[in-house]
């Protein structure tokens, strides 16, 4: 939540244990893994991210360092941005939740990108950015891996190969949590991906689906 509340409602703690965390917590347990948190490519997984505490703290140090980095050329910061993005990935079984999160996420990223480019703003950009985030925060039970449709969770890895292009690999949410002996999100899986996409130019990704 944004204003420091824990709970939205007591039917809500008491029906799904629904309670979030202070950003106290959140920047505390982020300096953990500080180093990490600083790392463009470095990838996170929230299985109960809620409205996105950990994922807004965890881009906005992401950011801080794209920009520090790249602000003075809009196609570098362009890029690194969106690997940031791509990095981050929130499961949460409460849809009103994971439609906050991805907006929160969206705006910080608009607003970032907005102060440092003002008038020169790509629209295209900011869509494959709404659009990896609307792939990467789901809405789902992180326990039984099913979305509320009852399907498999499937989360998208994406990868920039060769400048511009980026592949695109999904796995379901199983195999990550249960053949992954990694420290890292997307391991090296014995089996294959669910789907593997064409090599694509990052300001073409949503015309592979």
């Amino acid at each position: 939540m944004r204003d420091g509340t824990q709970v939205k409602s007591k039917s809500r703690v008491r029906d799904k244990g629904e309670v979030f965390t202070n950003e106290r917590e959140v920047n505390a347990m982020l300096d953990l893994v500080k180093q990490e948190t600083e790392r463009i490519d470095s990838r996170f997984l929230e299985p109960a991210c809620g409205t996105g505490n950990f994922l807004i703290e965890i881009i906005r140090r992401k950011l801080e360092v794209v920009k520090s980095r790249y602000k003075q050329s809009q196609w570098e910061y362009e890029k690194n941005t969106l690997i940031a993005v791509m990095s981050i990935y929130g499961v949460d079984i409460m849809a009103d939740n994971v439609s906050e999160c991805q907006k929160r996420l969206f705006d910080y990223v608009y607003k970032e990108y907005k102060s440092l480019f003002k008038t020169k703003i790509s629209e295209n950009f900011l869509q494959i950015v709404e659009f990896v985030l609307n792939k990467n925060i789901l809405c789902g039970n992180a326990l039984s891996m099913k979305t509320n449709e009852n399907v498999p969770i499937v989360l998208a890895e994406w990868s920039f190969v060769k400048g511009s292009l980026v592949q695109r690999r999904d796995f379901s949410y199983e195999q990550l949590v249960t053949q992954n002996d990694k420290d890292t999100l997307f391991g090296d899986f014995i089996e294959k991906p669910s789907k593997t996409y064409p090599l694509t130019h990052y300001l073409k990704l949503k015309e592979n689906e």
